[in-house]
């Protein structure tokens, strides 16, 4: 699939379909799909230029409780939807998920 193809599909295609479950509306706080912006690594602090990152997209999903997180992942509408659309354009044997506590500095 191509980047232009995986950025439609992603946008178009899962994320309504991934907001179109009750369980989205009842556990997910927010939900925002980023994927790389080609420019050339000229700050110091971008160690590569984003047209050569090894990821395709970054998928951040808030919950208020790992048991939101639980309820929502273990749903059947997750389960029997958005999960299997997710092999349409996902390379799942690559795919990294983290859970982490935000800390939010600047709102």
């Amino acid at each position: 699939m191509s980047r232009e193809d995986f950025i439609d599909y992603h946008r178009n295609k899962h994320a309504p379909l991934f907001s179109s479950i009750p369980e989205a509306k009842q556990y997910v706080k927010k939900y925002v799909i980023s994927h790389p912006v080609a420019i050339e690594a000229s700050h110091p602090k971008l160690t590569e230029p984003s047209n050569v990152l090894s990821y395709d997209a970054v998928t951040d999903i808030y919950f208020d409780s790992l048991a939101d997180f639980d309820n929502f992942f273990t749903s059947e509408n997750y389960k029997q939807k958005v999960q299997p659309d997710e092999l349409n354009f996902l390379d799942l044997t690559d795919a990294k998920m983290v859970v982490l506590d935000e800390k939010t500095i600047i709102s």
